[in-house]
C-alpha cells in the first residue's frame, strides 16, 4: 500500500476503532465481535509500523479504550492499569519469548486464563477495603466503591492488616448468572445483553448499587499494584499471597521455563474453556520474576514482560433443520432455529434465536441450508451467515396466524416484531402472570412460575384478575402446597391490593411501557380513569413519552377486554390511584436542572428531591433547554458545556437560598 492510501486507511481505521471503543467501553453495547475489533486494531498497528509518521499521540494503538464516565467521581491510578499486547498465533508468542530472552536469558513464565470482564482496582488500608475503581483510560478511572462492595467474593477485610494494598482484578458474570439475566430480560422483553462481559460492565456501572447486587457479579484478583508491609519477588508468590489474604484467584496458574510448554498449556486451557463457569477469551503469559520485569519495562501502552494470547472465535457449519416460532409476553412471535446438533466451544448446540423476520431475510437463510454457527462470548449460539444453499429450499415466511391460538398476527410499520392480536392468547398467559406478580410490578411473594403453572393447569387462573378471586382452599389442595403456604400467598395477594397505580400499570405489560414510564404516567394522571381517557396529544406532551409509546397506550386502553379487567380490579378492591407527591412550593415550576460534581453536604439524590419537591425537573444532560446547572467539586464536562451554552451555574448554597 502506498503512503497516500495508507494515510487514508489510517484515518478510516482511527475513526472506526474510536467508535467501537466508545460502544464497548463506555456504552457496554458492542456492535462487532472482539475478534473483528482485534483485527481492525492489528491492521492499524501494522500500517503505523510501516509508516511511523502516521502514528499520532491519540491513536487508538497508544491508549486504553475506555474513558471515565461523568456519573462517577474520577480516581487517578498511582500505578497505571496497563492493557496487554495481543497475540493471535503461536509464532507471535515465540517472537515475544525471543524478545524477553534478549534481556532475561532464562525466563520463567506464569500462564493463567484471560478473564473476559471489567478490570478494576481495589484498595485496602490496614486490611480494610476503602476504595474501588474501574480501569478507565488506564490512568484515570471511575469510583465504584459501593458497587464493588456488593460482590461477595471480594473481601471487605483481609486476613492480614497490611498498612496498604492495591490489587487488580477482573469483575465477571458467571454463565449461570448471565443465563438468569437473559431469562429475566426475555420475560420482560428487554433488550438482551450480548455477552457476559457487557452484562458485567453494565451491572458494575449502575448508579444504584442495589441493582448491581441483584446481578450476582464475581471477581478474580490477579495482580498486586501496590503493597506496604510485605516483600514479594515473583508473580506466582504474589498470587499465592493473595489467596492467603482471602482473595479469589485464578483456579490454575502454572509456571513454565520454555515457550513450547507455555503453548501447550494455552492449548489445554483453550480445549477446556467450555467446562469453566466463567468467561475467558484467551490466556495470559507473564514473566514470573519481578526484578526481570523491571529490566524489561513497558512501552507507552503495554508491559514488555507479558503477552495475551486471544483464542479465535470457533465457528462450525451445521444444517438448519427447522424454524420454531415462540410467542412472548406481549404477543411477539420470535423465530428459533433448530439445527443439526454440533459441539461448539465445549458444549452441544442445537438451537439458537433467529431474532426476527428481518434477521432471517438479511442472512438469507432457509430451512435445509448449511449455516455458520458460533458462540457469542462463548455462551450464546448465534448464526453468522449462510455457508451453502440446500436443495429445493424456499424463503422463510412468518406465519399469518398465531401458532398458539390461531388468531391473526400483524406487524406495525417501523417495527421489526410480528405480534399476535389476541391479548388472551394462552402462550402469553404464563409470561403475563409471571410479569404481573414480579418484584417490579405487583410484587406478590410466593407466586413463582411453578405455582402459577399449577394454578393455570387446574383452570384456577386465566388472567391476572383471577389471582384476586383465589381462596386459600384453592391453593392448599394443589400438589406440594399446604395450608400455611396457601395462607401466606393469600396474604401477599391481599397486601398487593394497596399497591400504587404505577405498579399495576407496570404489571399490565403494555407494550413499550416499563416501570419508569408507568411512574411518569401515573404521576401525571393519578387515577386509572384519567389514564384510560388520555389521548395521544396529552400523552406525548409528557416528557419521556414518545409517539410510539402513546399509540400503544391508547390502543391498549381502547380494548373492551381492558375495560372489563379494570372494572373487575375495582370491584375486587384494588387501589387504582397514584398518591400525589407533595410539593413544598412551585418556585422551580418549568425549570430544568442538571446536577454535576460532588456537593459539599448533599447527595445528588437529596438535591434532586429538593428540586422536584419545589416543582423543578432534573435531567441528566445539558442542553439549550437547561435552566440551571448545580455544580460541585470535579464537575467535569457538563460544567464546561453549560458554560459554553451560557447556562446559569449555581452552587448548593445558591440552591438553598433560592428555596428560602
Amino acid at each position: 500500500m502506498d503512503f497516500e492510501s495508507a494515510k487514508k486507511r489510517v484515518t478510516e481505521l482511527t475513526k472506526l476503532i474510536n467508535y467501537h471503543n466508545d460502544r464497548y467501553y463506555n456504552n457496554d453495547s458492542p456492535e462487532i465481535s472482539d475478534y473483528e475489533y482485534d483485527m481492525l486494531l492489528r491492521e492499524l498497528e501494522n500500517l503505523e509500523a510501516e509508516y511511523p509518521v502516521l502514528r499520532k499521540e491519540d491513536s487508538p494503538t497508544q491508549r486504553v479504550g475506555g474513558e471515565r464516565a461523568a456519573k462517577f467521581s474520577p480516581v487517578e491510578h498511582a500505578v497505571p492499569m496497563e492493557s496487554l499486547h495481543d497475540s493471535f498465533s503461536y509464532d507471535e508468542l515465540r517472537d515475544f519469548d525471543r524478545k524477553v530472552r534478549e534481556v532475561s536469558p532464562s525466563p520463567k513464565y506464569v500462564v493463567e486464563p484471560k478473564f473476559d470482564g471489567l478490570s478494576v482496582s481495589a484498595e485496602y488500608r490496614n486490611g480494610v477495603f476503602v476504595r474501588g475503581s474501574t480501569r478507565g483510560d488506564g490512568r484515570v478511572g471511575e469510583d465504584i466503591t459501593d458497587n464493588l462492595k456488593t460482590i461477595r467474593s471480594l473481601p471487605l477485610r483481609l486476613s492480614k492488616a497490611l498498612p496498604f494494598l492495591e490489587v487488580r482484578g477482573e469483575v465477571y458474570m458467571s454463565d449461570e448468572s448471565f443465563l438468569e439475566l437473559l431469562k429475566y430480560q426475555e420475560e420482560h422483553e428487554e433488550k438482551p445483553s450480548k455477552n457476559p462481559r457487557n452484562a458485567a460492565a453494565g451491572s458494575l456501572r449502575q448508579k444504584d448499587s442495589k441493582i448491581t447486587a441483584q446481578r450476582k457479579l464475581d471477581i478474580f484478583v490477579f495482580n498486586i499494584q501496590q503493597i506496604e508491609g510485605a516483600e514479594l519477588n515473583s508473580h506466582k508468590q504474589s498470587i499465592d499471597f493473595l489467596a492467603e489474604l482471602g482473595f479469589k484467584v485464578a483456579p490454575f496458574y502454572n509456571v513454565y521455563d520454555n515457550i513450547e510448554d507455555v503453548i501447550g498449556e494455552i492449548e489445554r486451557i483453550g480445549a477446556s474453556r467450555g467446562e469453566f463457569d466463567f468467561p475467558i477469551d484467551g490466556a495470559v503469559v507473564k514473566l514470573d520474576s519481578f526484578s526481570e520485569r523491571e529490566e524489561l519495562g513497558s512501552t507507552a501502552k503495554f508491559p514488555r514482560w507479558a503477552e495475551a494470547y486471544k483464542y479465535p472465535p470457533e465457528e462450525k457449519d451445521t444444517v438448519l433443520k427447522d424454524i420454531e416460532i415462540n410467542v412472548g409476553r406481549t404477543g411477539v412471535l420470535t423465530p428459533t432455529g433448530i439445527f443439526e446438533p454440533i459441539l461448539l466451544a465445549g458444549t452441544t448446540v442445537g438451537r439458537a434465536t433467529l431474532h426476527n423476520e428481518d434477521f432471517i431475510k438479511e442472512k438469507d437463510i432457509r430451512i435445509g441450508d448449511t449455516v455458520i454457527l458460533r458462540k457469542a462470548g462463548e455462551i450464546i449460539p448465534e448464526v453468522v451467515g449462510l455457508r451453502s444453499r440446500g436443495e429445493n429450499t424456499v424463503p422463510f415466511e412468518m406465519p399469518k396466524l398465531c401458532p398458539s391460538c390461531s388468531s391473526p398476527v400483524y406487524r406495525a410499520e417501523g417495527d421489526a416484531a410480528v405480534r399476535c392480536t389476541n391479548t388472551s392468547c394462552p402462550a402469553q398467559l404464563m409470561r403475563n402472570l409471571i410479569h404481573f406478580v414480579s418484584r417490579d410490578a405487583m410484587d406478590i411473594d410466593g407466586l413463582g412460575p411453578a405455582v402459577l403453572e399449577l394454578l393455570r393447569d387446574e383452570g384456577l387462573v386465566n388472567s391476572p384478575v383471577d389471582l384476586y378471586k383465589l381462596k386459600a382452599e384453592d391453593i392448599s389442595k394443589l400438589e406440594r402446597m399446604g395450608d400455611q403456604s396457601a395462607s401466606n400467598i393469600i396474604s401477599a395477594i391481599e397486601k398487593s391490593k394497596a399497591n400504587t397505580l404505577s405498579r399495576l400499570v407496570t404489571g399490565l405489560g403494555i407494550r413499550l411501557v416499563g416501570q419508569k414510564a408507568a411512574r411518569v404516567l401515573c404521576g401525571t394522571f393519578n387515577t386509572i380513569e384519567k389514564l384510560m381517557n388520555a389521548d395521544i396529544d396529552s400523552l406525548t406532551a409528557i416528557d419521556g413519552i414518545g409517539k410510539a409509546m402513546a399509540e400503544s397506550i391508547v390502543e391498549y386502553f381502547s380494548l373492551p377486554k381492558t375495560h372489563e379487567m379494570i372494572r373487575e380490579f375495582k370491584e375486587l378492591g384494588l387501589d387504582l390511584t397514584e398518591p400525589v407527591e407533595e410539593k413544598h412550593n412551585d418556585i422551580f415550576s418549568g425549570k430544568v436542572f442538571v446536577l454535576t460534581g460532588t456537593l459539599p453536604t448533599l447527595k445528588r439524590s437529596q438535591a434532586s428531591k429538593i428540586i422536584e419537591e419545589n416543582g423543578g425537573k432534573v435531567t441528566s444532560s445539558v442542553s439549550k433547554k437547561t435552566d440551571y446547572v448545580l455544580a460541585g467539586e470535579d464537575a467535569g464536562s457538563k460544567l464546561t458545556k453549560a458554560q459554553s451554552l451560557g447556562v446559569t451555574i449555581i452552587s448548593e448554597e445558591d440552591l438553598m437560598n433560592m428555596i428560602k
